[in-house]
């Protein structure tokens, strides 16, 4: 998996069932170490996605993946203000207890 090369806005992936009757949409970020995850400056921008998955260190050999919803993340962003303008962060801290956790999206069949 590679870093994604811009930040847009959307839904990064759509996956389906085998027989495509279930449809799951995924929001990816990718980081190249342990930081902070960075998000629109607006959260009305956000784009609510079924999942949220979360790739840290994607230039090593063996990435970590994190997997979570934007339901189980409310309340946890953190709000800066530089100069007037805010941006949104979630902190490793609130999404490090998500690693793995693959069974959440479920299986394709």
């Amino acid at each position: 998996m590679l870093p994604t090369s811009r930040n847009a806005r959307g839904i990064d992936l759509v996956i389906y069932d085998q027989v495509g009757r279930r449809r799951h949409t995924i929001q990816i970020k990718s980081l190249s170490q342990r930081s902070p995850v960075p998000f629109s400056k607006d959260l009305k921008d956000l784009v609510p996605a079924d999942f949220l998955i979360i790739c840290r260190s994607v230039m090593e050999e063996k990435p970590e993946i994190f997997i979570t919803t934007f339901d189980e993340l409310e309340g946890r962003m953190h709000v800066g203000e530089k100069n007037g303008k805010k941006s949104y962060w979630l902190w490793p801290k609130y999404y490090e207890e998500y690693k793995d956790r693959w069974e959440k999206i479920g299986s394709g069949i």
